[in-house]
């Protein structure tokens, strides 16, 4: 089992920026690929960005050029800086984990809400 555990995330006006931290612990070591969805209200959820354990990234066409993934192999932790956030980047944040080459991730954090006022 893998347990994922976010922090981060909060209120923050257009323009601005917020940071998210997911912490894994568990059969980590199984899971090459960690990355952050999310569920936009109205929407399924998505892929925002992903970061294998080498430091492929993936990156949501909507939010490139604005967010960055970071990924600590040692800690096993993973990031999202999120820069000149908009309005449609509200939402609640996942942190995943999965094998790369999944169709869908195989383990979920809990969320963390991130709302972005105009």
């Amino acid at each position: 089992q893998v347990q994922l555990v976010e922090s981060g995330g909060g209120l923050v006006q257009a323009g601005g920026s917020l940071n998210l931290s997911c912490a894994a612990s568990g059969r980590i070591w199984r899971m090459n690929v960690m990355g952050w969805y999310r569920q936009v209200p109205g929407k399924q959820r998505e892929s925002v960005a992903r970061i294998t354990s080498d430091g492929t990234t993936n990156y949501a066409d909507s939010v490139k050029g604005r967010f960055t993934i970071s990924r600590d192999n040692a800690k096993n932790t993973v990031a999202l800086e999120m820069n000149n956030l908009k309005p449609e980047d509200t939402g609640v944040y996942y942190c995943i984990a999965m094998i790369v080459g999944a169709r869908l991730p195989s383990y979920w954090g809990q969320g963390t809400q991130v709302t972005v006022s105009t």
